[in-house]
């Protein structure tokens, strides 16, 4: 019994150590982003598959300067570059231009674009809902 709770709980500091480098990993090309302009940020869950995180660096009129995604399930999934979209004008992206992407990543590059949208009208952006949120709805 004592064995059991002792790897559980090195199974658990194992996890937020690895958990800790991957966000940290995510910091850092966030950064590197964010020097070359400012970022849009999209994101797409996935049920049973992995989810998938964009980061689009763009100039002033919107032209994509460089992207790249982090899709996985595990503490190991790390940030790739994402060829294919540099130079294209974020706002006025068409089906066809996300032609060569897997669907959550068009979806996660969809969700970048509806971003970027409300913030250049001024609005705010809303959060969505957790599904523990969702499942146990808060006192009001």
């Amino acid at each position: 019994m004592g064995f059991i709770i002792i790897a559980m709980a090195l199974s658990w500091l194992l996890q937020s150590v690895l958990g800790f480098l991957q966000i940290r990993h995510f910091n850092r090309h966030y950064t590197e982003l964010r020097r070359i302009g400012r970022v849009a940020i999209g994101k797409k869950a996935g049920r049973f598959r992995a989810g998938t995180v964009v980061m689009l660096a763009i100039d002033s009129q919107g032209k994509i300067l460089k992207a790249a995604r982090i899709q996985g399930v595990t503490v190991f999934s790390r940030v790739r570059s994402l060829k294919g979209l540099e130079g294209k004008p974020l706002p006025k992206l068409e089906e066809g231009d996300l032609a060569g992407f897997d669907k959550l990543t068009k979806g996660a590059i969809r969700d970048a674009i509806s971003s970027y949208k409300i913030i250049s009208n001024g609005g705010e952006l809303k959060l969505k809902k957790t599904w523990i949120e969702r499942l146990i709805p808060a006192k009001k």
